[in-house]
């Protein structure tokens, strides 16, 4: 059930050079899957659109959000303070599938946002865990991610996926640049695994409404708002 909510900032911290976390609290009791969003506003009629923010955690009455205040409403997140109201619109979309056997979480950048909540569900259910993460970058919230994994690995420069053979998983959870993922359902490809990105769009509604967020994949356009952000790689990526 997807809700409206005026919450209230617990914190906004500034963990890495643009990258910011902020945690909200008086949540309703519904939590959000692995891989789900809300959509955020700080301000009243500029900018028009909210902002779509993925899921970095969720506990009793609290979300987490990472971002990466690059645009006007972004930044404009980044300046609201513990105390402030921010209103909230979700959780929404088509989160990870469960998972069974060994399995990998590849992430890129902001995209390694949505991973961290994913590791705290797969986590519990004594799945082999291994996690990836690649930075153009500072690394951060490295501290997060070690104890919710059998190994981390992490990367400044080069590319993440260099680092993942594929063959040794039965499931692979990705989520970051586009370039980074297609290269991931390469590696992929022909293997008995399944692989699942998250992908990123720009959204008016968040509901499946409009268009705006439309996305060509093999079985015709489909809405990452609603029809994802999570899909089969091979959906999008081609077999």
């Amino acid at each position: 059930m997807v809700t409206r909510i005026m919450a209230k900032i617990l914190s906004n911290k500034n963990i890495a050079s643009d990258f910011w976390l902020l945690t909200v609290g008086d949540i309703p009791e519904q939590k959000p899957l692995m891989g789900q969003f809300y959509m955020l506003r700080a301000w009243d009629a500029e900018p028009l659109l909210s902002r779509p923010i993925s899921v970095f955690d969720a506990d009793e009455g609290t979300v987490s959000f990472l971002y990466q205040a690059l645009g006007r409403g972004t930044k404009m997140l980044s300046e609201c303070k513990a105390g402030d109201n921010l209103a909230l619109l979700g959780p929404l979309g088509t989160g990870f599938s469960g998972v069974s056997g060994r399995t990998a979480l590849v992430g890129g950048g902001a995209g390694i946002a949505p991973l961290y909540f994913a590791a705290k569900t797969i986590r519990p259910g004594g799945n082999p865990l291994d996690i990836f993460l690649g930075f153009s970058g500072q690394p951060m919230l490295e501290e997060r991610y070690r104890p919710l994994c059998n190994t981390l690995t992490v990367t400044s420069g080069g590319f993440i996926t260099d680092k993942v053979n594929a063959e040794n998983y039965d499931y692979i959870l990705a989520c970051g640049p586009d370039a980074m993922m297609k290269t991931l359902a390469e590696k992929c490809r022909g293997l008995p695994l399944r692989l699942e990105v998250s992908l990123e769009s720009r959204m008016a509604c968040g509901l499946g409404a409009c268009l705006v967020c439309s996305r060509e994949t093999r079985n015709g356009n489909k809405k990452v708002c609603k029809d994802g952000p999570v899909f089969n790689a091979r959906e999008i990526y081609g077999p």
